[in-house]
């Protein structure tokens, strides 16, 4: 793989933590040959220094690296002194991180206390952009960066005298006029967000940087961490790289998110430092991050996997692998969901109510669809040598050792899947790497033209549900995310059957692949957060659940308001004390409602925009 086409990784076939400088953030080394490091951040305001210390004690408790806290005027930014001081006195050791957006003074203020300063390009120095459509001409871009530059680098002196780290931290939604007139609300256009800032850390030798893009869509935080990564490599850049989704939710859909998107970078080696981002309480988030982290532990000495590389698809945009329809798969039809009956009769689950119904059902050797018609499963030697097969619907299941080794044997296979219009094919790994090698595969089909629909099957043998949606989003999220796989069936003896079709589903909204559900977008709070986040989302959620057509943000401050929501189609801000703003897209629509009113207000505004659809009974 190296040195040819999207040289995002070394290589796309082994799993091998990339190089990256090494930053000392308070006595924690970040990159080099370090473990990834796990990370959180209080939702308790930093003007408290009780209730900040009692919350930073759970969180060491709980096992995390480094605990950021956010600073959003200047008694925060003073009393981090206090905090650190009493840190100190209990014993404490933990780094902390100041969160700053806006304001510059407030990092100067902060670097002096704590041990890393994050910052926003996108708002720090220029303002985030009001989308006034105006067009920079190259004189006056250059002119911008010049005002930057002149700014920056006296802050970045100043980092270096306190010894403080940073942290250049970009967001969907955040980008200022000027980034935006150039690349538009882009991967490229965050990317270039971090690298104008990188590139006068190097001007200066200031290395003690990590970089971060973020975003709550999962595909466009892939695609711009692999872009910006990509981009640093060929200016010989190796800072350590900061992973999160930024608002992934809460429950069972903040985690399948989470690990969707940083699973499908971590799975290439990409990712020195992860924070998952839960509307929940913070400790909650460590154990997550920690599943994380040790489950691609195991990926390490995975057996060779082979591949025919020139096939790759374009890792920085999405387009979907062309197949040709069979039954509803494949095509322009949506991926679908295979459940696993196990030792349960279709009959048994017939009663399935809701939006998520499997659209087939895997029993024994066979695939069944909801009316009960069955298709056989077969081996790769009854494909090839039983002519009862041909010209009828069919499943063949194999995995990519066994399909080498058969088509090394029996070429003449090539041209069969060439030809069939009946088959699907049913695909599995037992490598220890199972992203690779399926990716793998899925080069062996592009490079031959076949265009059969592909099902992708895993089986787990966990006795935890949240362990099952870490792995199999781990595992599976970065195939889809890249466009492979018109369907997906999950089997664990010890999940129930709902869980697990509830969980593939979960996977394919997750990865961005299907839509069953209203995707809630939901920031995990902090200390500017002037509501109680975790009721008001489920508030949220409650009353508008049945609308999957559409995507809702719910944010705690107007620094996670349209910095942060990305694409929703309405979002519901904090906008001050009990007061919230109501936002269609990234406008502001109907500023400083009351709190108490403002989930009606929401109703309102959805139904005058024609997206209200009335819940069923």
């Amino acid at each position: 793989m190296k040195d040819r086409h999207f040289n995002y990784v070394t290589d796309l076939t082994r799993y091998q933590r990339q190089e990256t400088w090494e930053v000392n953030i308070g006595g924690i080394g970040v990159g080099g040959t370090n473990p990834v490091r796990i990370q959180t951040m209080t939702d308790t305001s930093t003007r408290d220094t009780g209730a900040t210390l009692d919350q930073i004690k759970k969180l060491i408790m709980a096992g995390t690296d480094f605990i950021r806290l956010t600073v959003k005027g200047m008694y925060d930014a003073e009393n981090l002194k206090n905090i650190v001081q009493e840190m100190k006195d209990r014993g404490y050791t933990t780094p902390l991180i100041a969160d700053i957006h806006f304001n510059p003074k407030l990092a100067e203020v902060a670097a002096k206390y704590v041990d890393k300063v994050r910052i926003n390009p996108g708002n720090f120095y220029d303002k985030r952009a009001n989308f006034n459509g105006k067009i920079f001409s190259d004189e006056e871009y250059k002119i911008e960066l010049h005002k930057i530059e002149e700014k920056f680098i006296p802050f970045l002196e100043h980092l270096k005298k306190t010894k403080t780290a940073l942290r250049i931290g970009a967001n969907h939604g955040s980008l200022s006029d000027r980034v935006m007139s150039r690349f538009g609300d882009t991967p490229s256009g965050m990317a270039e967000s971090v690298l104008e800032y990188l590139r006068i850390c190097q001007k200066v030798n200031f290395n003690d940087v990590v970089v971060s893009i973020k975003s709550s869509n999962t595909r466009m935080m892939v695609y711009t961490v692999r872009l910006l990564n990509y981009k640093m490599r060929l200016e010989d850049m190796k800072y350590p790289i900061h992973l999160g989704v930024t608002e992934a939710g809460e429950g069972e859909d903040g985690r399948i998110k989470s690990a969707v998107g940083i699973g499908a970078l971590l799975a290439d080696g990409i990712g020195d430092t992860i924070r998952v981002s839960l509307t929940e309480d913070p400790a909650r988030e460590i154990p997550v991050a920690q599943k994380m982290v040790d489950h691609f532990k195991l990926y390490q000495g995975h057996d060779p996997i082979s591949a025919n590389l020139f096939a790759q698809t374009n890792p920085f945009e999405y387009e979907r692998r062309a197949t040709r329809p069979v039954l509803k798969m494949g095509g322009e039809e949506l991926p679908v969901v295979v459940a696993d009956l196990g030792e349960r009769s279709l009959k048994e689950m017939i009663p399935v109510r809701g939006n998520l119904v499997p659209d087939y059902f895997l029993s024994g050797n066979k695939i069944m669809d909801i009316e009960g018609d069955s298709f056989p499963i077969i081996s790769l030697e009854e494909y090839l040598f039983e002519s009862t097969r041909w010209g009828r619907m069919k499943f063949i299941r194999t995995n990519k050792k066994e399909f080498d080794n058969f088509m090394e044997k029996n070429p003449e296979i090539i041209m069969k899947l060439k030809q069939t219009r009946k088959t699907v094919l049913i695909l599995e790994s037992f490598n220890k790497n199972p992203m690779a090698e399926l990716r793998a595969f899925f080069m062996c089909l592009e490079t031959h033209i076949w265009k059969v629909p592909v099902i992708l099957y895993r089986r787990y043998n966990e006795t935890s549900l949240e362990d099952l949606q870490i792995k199999a989003s781990c595992d599976l999220g970065g195939l889809l995310i890249d466009g492979y796989g018109d369907g997906i069936c999950i089997s664990n003896d010890n999940i129930t059957f709902t869980e697990l079709k509830d969980l593939s589903f979960g996977l394919l909204q997750a990865s961005r692949m299907r839509t069953t559900k209203t995707e809630f977008v939901s920031c995990p709070g902090c200390g500017r957060t002037l509501f109680d986040l975790q009721e008001t989302t489920r508030r949220v959620k409650t009353h508008f659940k049945h609308l999957n057509h559409l995507k809702i943000g719910i944010m705690g401050c107007v620094v996670n308001g349209p910095g942060e929501m990305g694409d929703v189609d309405y979002g519901f801000v904090g906008a001050g004390v009990n007061k919230v703003t109501l936002y269609k897209g990234l406008k502001p629509v109907k500023r400083h409602i009351p709190y108490e009113d403002a989930v009606e207000e929401l109703e309102q505004l959805i139904r005058e925009n024609d997206d209200w659809i009335d819940p069923e009974d």
